[in-house]
């Protein structure tokens, strides 16, 4: 007996622990919930009497359900941070931006050693940025900009050396501007409109001995910037200077580099200006085996730099024309603003009257294309969950571009051939931004249609007018992609007496209620039919012939993350049954279908399988 209330006593003592463990991170959310107003009722589902909060919405937890992320951007929350946050001791993206959040910066939030990504900007946090920040040493991402934030810039945030962005821009920032770090080269880094001191140092070109210079309002960020630009890319471009003497003695490999014209207005300081020498050796010449891919904007190939470091070079297809290169600088920097985990960072460029070259990281794992179709027989095929954060990382990119870009940038091209790979298959949207910056020498408002055969939006194949419902149409056919592992255009599907559109060959299936023939056959069957189904259902809606009735790439993510998908679909089926009622009483004798979508029955997804 005495054994039975022994085993029961420590039985009953480890639920009470797990579930006190569990709580504190659910206690932590449910006071921000508690300190925040939602006019929305985002928050709804965070319901503080769960042993713990991986089932809200919002919120992403490990295997061992601990809370890895919070995703809360662009959601009309307003009120202040709370200092409990500092206990989500695994939290890796903290996501709070685009709304009207007021007070401090808690410096409690330097306790989380694993953030990855903070992004609070477009807010309107007040008061000094923590000295505790530059405890996380894991930071990738730090945006704060669009506040009004005062004091001066921790000088212990150059210590931060895993920093990939960090952009401060629109605070009341005073002082001086931290320079004696470790700040990475490569770290796009933004101190624009503040109110910081005027006098820094420059480094002036070499071989001239370092000097001292007053210099005054903002110019002092751009002087700094560049200033380290400078001396990193003179310690960089030594060996690529030898190097490029030493292959120069070869006839074939002669290059001439003109100087382009250059408009001091455009600041590109966070980017690096390539040579077309450094780019030619970097790429073997441009060489045929070291390409990558090739398409409607030219081609691309695989480069190392000087440094070692591996890079993919885009080089422009364009008439090469004299003229256009403020135009093209201009766009440049637009698209080097459009910074966020799920876009491809602008890694530097190069521009000479003859040449537009664009520079990015090179993507260890390629495109979702062709990791789909096109991988070697040592690669595995992308496994469902894999696919699951392919679909949510790039609508989230996606939305970005739409929503917190100004202006906003429209991509005209989304398919799986331009959603990119990193070396832990997180989507990384590509070549956005650069149907704009081929019509640089276009001064009208539409330009001539571009896209791939089987993603173009029907309304932009009809009028050349894009906006960011062709993207969501683009998006919707790439989710099919995800799903099938075909093409959005075959040919080969005729030998099946198939549609060779990948939109009109699934909505023949889903008629038919054959969705199990709809999933890729790699996946072996390991995948959940009820997830499967939830894409399918966000790809139509995205894919619906009226651009109107289509959600917003912000929609798309909310309904991924859980979040309206099934008050979206009802009322989408509800449309459908009123269109097929309406068609049978006025078309009684005819087959003819009002909406590209109205043939499929509004109940086929919960049919047998």
């Amino acid at each position: 007996m005495w054994a039975i209330w022994t085993s029961a006593f420590f039985l009953v003592f480890h639920l009470v622990v797990v579930r006190v463990s569990s709580n504190v991170e659910g206690d932590a959310l449910n006071a921000l919930k508690t300190n925040l107003l939602d006019p929305n009722n985002v928050l709804q589902s965070w319901d503080a009497t769960l042993v713990n909060p991986c089932t809200w919405f919002h919120v992403t937890c490990n295997n061992e359900n601990s809370v890895t992320r919070v995703d809360l951007g662009n959601a009309n929350l307003s009120g202040q941070l709370v200092t409990q946050l500092g206990v989500l001791s695994n939290l890796q993206y903290l996501e709070l931006y685009s709304n009207n959040i007021t007070g401090q910066i808690p410096d409690e939030l330097g306790n989380l050693t694993n953030l990855v990504s903070l992004d609070l900007y477009l807010n309107n946090l007040t008061g000094p940025i923590p000295q505790t920040l530059g405890k996380l040493q894991k930071l990738r991402f730090l945006r704060l900009n669009n506040n009004t934030l005062s004091g001066t810039i921790p000088v212990n945030l150059t210590t931060v050396t895993t920093l990939q962005v960090l952009d401060l821009s629109n605070n009341q920032l005073t002082g001086d501007v931290p320079v004696n770090g470790s700040f990475s080269f490569f770290t796009p880094i933004s101190f624009a409109n503040n109110k910081l001191n005027a006098s820094q140092a420059s480094p002036p070109p070499p071989p001239s001995p370092p000097s001292r210079g007053p210099s005054n309002g903002n110019s002092a960020t751009g002087a700094i910037a560049g200033g380290v630009a400078a001396g990193a890319a003179l310690l960089f471009a030594a060996p690529a200077m030898v190097l490029a003497y030493w292959r120069k003695r070869k006839p074939q490999d002669y290059f001439f580099d003109v100087p382009a014209e250059e408009d001091p207005e455009v600041h590109l300081g966070q980017l690096k200006r390539f040579s077309l020498r450094e780019l030619q050796v970097a790429t073997d010449n441009f060489s045929h085996k070291n390409i990558l891919g090739r398409g409607g904007f030219g081609k691309v190939y695989k480069g190392r730099l000087a440094d070692g470091s591996l890079v993919a070079v885009k080089r422009l297809k364009e008439e090469r024309t004299q003229g256009g290169e403020l135009q093209f600088q201009t766009e440049v920097e637009m698209i080097s603003m459009a910074v966020h985990r799920n876009l491809l960072r602008l890694r530097g460029f190069c521009m000479t009257p003859t040449e537009r070259l664009l520079v990015y990281p090179y993507m260890a794992n390629g495109s979702v294309a062709s990791c789909l179709r096109e991988r070697s027989e040592s690669q595995s095929p992308l496994e469902w969950p894999i696919r699951k954060q392919i679909a949510l990382g790039s609508a989230r990119g996606l939305a970005y571009l739409h929503d917190h870009c100004d202006p906003k940038i429209i991509h005209r091209d989304v398919k799986a051939a331009n959603i990119l790979l990193d070396e832990e298959f997180e989507a990384v949207v590509g070549d956005f931004g650069l149907a704009k910056l081929m019509d640089y020498k276009d001064t009208h408002v539409t330009t001539a249609v571009r896209g791939t055969i089987g993603h173009i939006a029907p309304e932009y194949l009809s009028t050349g007018k894009s906006s960011e419902k062709t993207d969501v149409f683009g998006y919707g056919v790439m989710l099919l992609e995800l799903i099938t592992g075909q093409r959005a255009f075959d040919l080969a599907r005729l030998a099946n007496d198939d549609d060779v559109m990948l939109l009109d060959w699934v909505k023949g299936l889903l008629k038919d209620k054959k969705l199990e023939m709809l999933v890729d056959a790699d996946l072996t069957g390991n995948y959940i039919d009820d997830e499967v189904e939830k894409l399918i259902q966000v790809a139509l809606l995205c894919t619906q012939s009226s651009p109107m009735e289509r959600p917003k790439m912000s929609e798309v993510v909310r309904m991924l993350e859980g979040d309206g998908l099934a008050e979206r679909w009802e009322e989408w089926q509800k449309e459908e049954v009123f269109r097929q009622e309406f068609n049978h009483t006025h078309h009684p004798n005819t087959n003819w279908i009002v909406d590209s979508t109205s043939h499929i029955p509004p109940d086929e997804l919960s049919g047998p399988r």
